[in-house]
This record gives C-alpha cells, structure tokens and sequence, in this order.
C-alpha cells in the first residue's frame, strides 16, 4: 500500500519515540477487532441520539492509545467531531484552581474533524454551520442570497437551532453567544466573531471581562465546563455533524493526585458524566476514558475506592481471561499474540522501506526469528508490549538501512543488540499519602 512520505515519516518517528501518530493508523492497525467492533456499536448509538461511555484499561505500552486514536480516525470518517485530551497535574476533571477548566480547553483546542483532523476546528465548525443553514434555506426556498427575504429566512432558520438548546443547562447563554456570532458572521465583523470563539474556548478569566465584550454575565468555569460540553454534543448534531466524541487518556494522573479528597471530587465527576451517559441526561455523546489496571481497580487510591463507581464498573462472575464481556462498562486490553506482531512488523517494514526509499531485505524468516527472540525475552508472556516491540523493531530497521553490511541474522544473535527497557509501572509505594 502506497503511502506518502509526510505521513510515514509522522509514523515512523511517533513510533520510535515511544508515542501514537495522529495520522497514518490505518496503515499499521493489527488486531483489536473485538475492541473496535464494540466501540463502533457505541459510536452507531450515539449518532442514533444516545450516549455512551467507556474506561479502556490496560498496561503502560499495552495499546490504549494506539486504540484510542484508532477510533478518533473511524469516528472522523463517520462525520463526528472528536475532542481529546492527556490529563496532567494540571489537567483534571474536577478542581480549584483551573484544572477542570484547563482539561476544557484542551478538548477545545483539539476539537477535530475529518476535514480539520489536526485540531483546532471550532471556527470551521461554527462558519461550516452557518453556510450550511444558508445553502439549505436557498434550495427550499428558491431564493438567491441577493432576494430581501433570504437573509430573514436564514435566521429563522438558525433561531430554530438556537432555540432548541435553550431548556438545557446554561443553554441559554450559550444560544446567545451563538446568536452573536451569526450576526457577526453576516456583517463580516472577525472581531467579535474571535471573541465569541474565545469564550466558547474558556479563554475569559472573569464575568465582567465577557459582560464588557460580549454582553453575557456567565464564563465557563472548573465546576460547569461539562455541561457545556453536553451542549455542545446536541449543537453539533444539529449543525450537521453525527456527534460528539469525548477522548481521556492518562487517568493515571488522577491516582497521582497525593489528596485524597481532591481525588474524590474528580471520581465524583466521572460518576456524574457515567450516570448522565447510562441514563439519558446527555445525548450524541460518547465518552472514553483510558488507564492503567492499578489506577482503576486500586481501591485505596483508584476509580475503585470510590464506591459507587466501583459497584458500577466490577465486573461480574462470568468474566475471565480470554473470556470478555465488551458490552460491558471497561473494556480490558489483551496482549497482543505474537502472529499480530509479526504482521505488525511485516507493515512497519514496508512503511520504512517507503519512507527511505529502498527495497526490504528482511524475509518473513527473518521477522519471525525477530518476533520469537522478543517473546523469548524472561517474563516476556506477562509483561513485554508492543511499544517496546515496536521500539526494538524500528530501530533494528534503522541500523539495518544505515549500515548495509550488516545482516540481520548477525545482529539479531549478537549481544550487542540490546532490547527497550520496559516501563515500570508506578506502585504505591511512589506516592506518599497526605490527607488535608
């Protein structure tokens, strides 16, 4: 399969170091099929008018991300738009000094779509609405742009759309911002038309700055920017779009969080988007949220120790290894079996040949010598992942094409070939427990 040098080279090198391309995953997608079947019946509920929400849980190089970007570039391809975002220290769901705001503003600011896949796609979205509702209105209407009713009938026509988020929650305001920024758009007014992008993107600090320029007593803060969220799921769909898609990876920096009680607040939050998901508060919404095993089912510290999370999400008696339930709540990673790997190497080696511009002399011999000296590794049936897989595997792709000389059966049998170090995982015992 033929594919263009930018996006090898995006792969190739996010790979290498360790980290998921945002471009290029249907030339390297191996296994999973379960997975994305699952989180596909999701994504149908969801553009049917429902909502839906998922923990994806599994080891540190096991694949979250890696599914996760996955399904961003299916859901793209579906007409939805699609927000995502690594939580931080400074990024969380809940907080008292900006860390909810500021996880909203890294949703915003990656507000994707298939034409803007890169982020930033608030302002398309909002002009591509607009046009929209004025092609429509010229092809019911038969009016041209230039007739003395058009412009009266567009915004009828708009004012249905605003009117209708008016009974949900500071939906109101939110109708209003989008009022000024169709009046702005007619008159070709950028100025406020970026103010009001500003306020969409929480960018105001205080109530009387928005009054001044926008004329709304109201700004998103830490406690309400998920409601605005669920607003945006609903204008969305109207404004063509099949809805909304809530990506959260690294929950692991909530388990970080040494206050128990500020980790509390954030479960609390989690409870409230799965509660509002499962019983129909929020509609043309899918939320998935991604972490390790221990900063889920930790009942000390993880999503676990909050009760009422925790009898929602534990899973049943049924369920075992090899033997899931993926209609369930949390979806859990398996390994990936040492016949995807070799697939996965047989597709990594035809993008770098592609990239460098050379012919492969790796055989289907020589992977599978590469795969089972891998899964050979002491303890490798329980703890090697892909990431390192990949790592070692580009890199032997790397030395390869860069000194000619060398054959691969040398390399692979010498000891100087040293393999990636795993990632640790964090245990308890690195986070010390400090109550306020």
């Amino acid at each position: 399969m033929k594919i263009p040098k930018r996006i090898a080279s995006v792969v190739i090198n996010s790979l290498k170091g360790g980290v998921v391309p945002r471009i290029g995953l249907p030339y390297i997608t191996v296994g999973r099929e379960t997975e994305i079947a699952a989180l596909l019946h999701d994504v149908d509920i969801i553009a049917d008018g429902g909502a839906s929400f998922r923990f994806i849980v599994g080891r540190y190089g096991s694949g979250k991300s890696f599914l996760l970007q996955t399904i961003r570039s299916y859901c793209m391809d579906r007409g939805f738009v699609v927000v995502d975002a690594d939580l931080s220290p400074e990024r969380r769901l809940q907080g008292t000094k900006g860390q909810g705001l500021a996880t909203y503003k890294e949703l915003i600011r990656n507000m994707s779509t298939k034409t803007r896949p890169e982020g930033g796609a608030l302002t398309l979205i909002l002009d591509r609405w607009i046009s929209t509702v004025q092609a429509e209105t010229a092809a019911q209407s038969g009016l041209s742009t230039n007739d003395a009713g058009f412009a009266n009938q567009v915004e009828r026509q708009i004012f249905t759309v605003i009117s209708s988020l008016n009974e949900m929650v500071h939906g109101f305001d939110f109708a209003k911002l989008l009022t000024i920024y169709y009046r702005a758009y007619l008159n070709g007014d950028d100025e406020s038309k970026s103010k009001v992008v500003k306020w969409f993107r929480g960018e105001y600090t205080t109530k009387t700055e928005a009054k001044a320029d926008l004329g709304v007593n109201i700004i998103i803060s830490d406690d309400d920017w998920y409601e605005y969220i669920k607003i945006f799921a609903v204008f969305l769909k109207k404004a063509g779009y099949s809805g909304l898609l809530i990506l959260i990876d690294e929950l692991v920096n909530i388990y970080k969080v040494p206050n128990s009680i500020t980790r509390q607040y954030n479960y609390e939050k989690i409870l409230t988007m799965y509660n509002d998901t499962l019983q129909g508060k929020a509609s043309y919404l899918g939320i998935i949220m991604s972490g390790t095993p221990q900063c889920i089912e930790d009942t000390r510290r993880g999503v676990y120790s909050y009760e009422a999370l925790r009898s929602r999400l534990a899973e049943g008696r049924f369920a075992r290894e090899g033997v899931q339930d993926m209609l369930a709540p949390v979806i859990r990673l398996e390994p990936l079996t040492s016949e995807e790997m070799l697939v996965l190497t047989e597709k990594l080696t035809d993008v770098h040949a592609q990239l460098f511009d050379y012919t492969p002399t790796l055989t289907e011999s020589d992977l599978a010598d590469f795969i089972r000296i891998e899964f050979g590794r002491v303890g490798a049936d329980s703890h090697i992942t892909p990431r390192e897989i990949i790592r070692d595997f580009i890199e032997l792709l790397n030395i390869i094409h860069q000194h000619p000389e060398i054959h691969v059966r040398d390399l692979l049998g010498s000891e100087s070939f040293t393999f990636a170090e795993s990632t640790p995982e964090p245990s308890d015992a690195s986070f010390a427990e400090f109550e306020v």
